[in-house]
């Protein structure tokens, strides 16, 4: 079975160090699904739910929403960019907005309900995300029907579509 994620952290303080950066993207660039997850928030009930997301091009984030009421979820990109989409019930796209790391760092919030996904642009991305908890894998997502499920044979079509998609 794939690695989905790092072990969550320990102790009083975080500090993201050069060291834990090459880490996380050495892992996402050796992952079969091209990413790499570091969570920040010391247990999975944690009351808020923060973590790195360590993202290559070509990783498959497939379309879903948070159902449960509290789910707002925020992202920021910390290096690299991402092509973040909305949709509507039916799968077409709402809304695309190119994020990167720089001139400022790139920010979407989301609020429950509202279908997203996203590609990974450049090389060596990385995400900070952060919504309430506590995570139960049960509730935590809703993929949507109109997506090819992760690791099917339809994902690379689809990755080439949504990338012909601009802002």
């Amino acid at each position: 079975m794939t690695k989905l994620a790092f072990e969550n952290i320990s102790g009083d303080l975080f500090e993201l160090t050069d060291e834990l950066i090459e880490n996380g993207l050495k892992a996402s660039r050796e992952s079969e699904r091209l990413r790499m997850i570091l969570p920040l928030h010391r247990s999975q009930e944690a009351e808020v739910q923060r973590m790195l997301n360590f993202l290559q091009p070509g990783t498959y984030v497939r379309p879903h929403y948070h159902p449960v009421p509290h789910a707002t979820e925020s992202i920021v990109v910390l290096r690299g960019s991402i092509r973040f989409f909305t949709h509507d019930d039916k799968g077409e796209v709402k809304t695309v907005s190119d994020l990167s790391a720089v001139p400022v760092p790139g920010l979407v919030d989301i609020e429950p309900n509202v279908w997203h996904s996203f590609l990974v642009l450049k090389p060596d991305t990385i995400l900070f995300e952060a919504k309430k908890g506590p995570y139960n894998a049960q509730t935590d997502k809703a993929f949507a029907s109109w997506s090819p499920a992760e690791g099917s044979p339809e994902v690379s079509g689809w990755l080439r579509s949504m990338s012909q998609i601009r802002k």
